[in-house]
């Protein structure tokens, strides 16, 4: 008889979610259909208490209703140690409260499967942990030094500015060398977001696509490309980037290769890395996307792929 499971997912209000594009609601959808039992909670409602975590939130069923695509039971507050697993999918921003979620969920004890695990999403954010990979990357800076950054930017022809700690394409500027508004983008960057700024030499490939590689447990499962409109260089989703299907290109299959054993030994099982051209320019481990667009340009169906894996690891 097969064991049935029971889940926490640690995400953003179920309210918020498209279930047409959202890779949680597939992942929920398929753990339903093997009959694990779901719990949603907030990250804001873990408490620490008597040395055991709770976490205040409701049972949900996904069912068939193009209003609503969720049935919550009553909120009661639970005992995390009782779960198998808990998933952490909220989405940034990486703050002191996404931080603060991860001191919380590192005191559960061991038999609980916290993925991805908390202690490693908060040592590896996904614009700085790609700096292991230093053979992989483009020409980087992040600083918060107005001089350094300019310097960089004068280095090359074209350079991408973006927010240290920012998601789905948010604050992102495309600069030119010597340019008089390069002062005032990076001061408004610097004041807005109040992190470093992230400045990376222009890949002109973008144009064939931002590609999302999505591994699981350190394997490869699929990828999306990420192409933006016309006369923007933002390929995510969010910012309105659109799908095209894609295998392994330029150096893709290396880059896969080289990270698989950093992902699995920081048990960072679900990652999705963006890759443009040939380099490797962000790991996401905190709430990586691209589940739904892979399934329907390939036909497969990665959410399987996903439990089937867990499973393994609960045996």
């Amino acid at each position: 008889m097969k064991k049935l499971f029971k889940i926490a997912i640690q995400m953003d209000p179920l309210e918020k979610i498209d279930p047409k594009a959202d890779s949680t609601y597939v992942i929920a959808k398929e753990a339903q259909k093997r009959g694990y039992k779901t719990f949603h909670y907030l990250p804001k409602n873990l408490t620490l208490k008597n040395n055991k975590v709770f976490a205040k939130g409701s049972f949900f069923k996904i069912i068939n209703n193009k209003k609503k695509f969720y049935q919550k039971s009553k909120e009661q507050e639970l005992e995390l140690s009782n779960f198998n697993v808990v998933l952490v999918r909220q989405d940034p921003p990486f703050d002191m409260h996404y931080l603060t979620a991860t001191y919380i969920l590192e005191q559960l004890p061991k038999k609980v499967l916290v993925l991805n695990n908390p202690s490693h999403i908060r040592n590896n954010p996904e614009k700085i942990s790609m700096f292991k990979f230093k053979n992989l990357i483009p020409k980087t800076v992040i600083s918060s030094n107005e001089n350094e950054i300019i310097k960089f930017i004068n280095k090359n022809n074209y350079t991408i500015l973006k927010p240290l700690y920012g998601n789905g394409g948010e604050g992102i500027e495309k600069v030119k060398k010597k340019s008089s508004r390069n002062k005032s983008i990076i001061r408004k960057l610097l004041k807005k977001y109040h992190y470093p700024v992230v400045a990376q030499k222009f890949i002109k490939e973008i144009d064939k696509g931002d590609r999302r590689i999505i591994l699981f447990d350190g394997e490869y499962m699929g990828s999306v490309a990420r192409i933006p409109k016309s006369g923007s260089i933002k390929a995510n989703f969010h910012a309105g980037g659109s799908p095209k299907k894609t295998g392994l290109v330029f150096r893709d299959k290396k880059i896969c290769k080289t990270l698989s054993n950093f992902l699995k030994k920081n048990n960072l099982f679900f990652a999705g890395i963006d890759v443009i051209g040939n380099y490797l320019t962000e790991i996401n481990v905190t709430s990586p996307t691209g589940i739904q667009e892979i399934n329907k340009l390939n036909n497969v169906r990665l959410e399987e792929k996903f439990w089937n894996k867990i499973e393994k690891k609960l045996r």
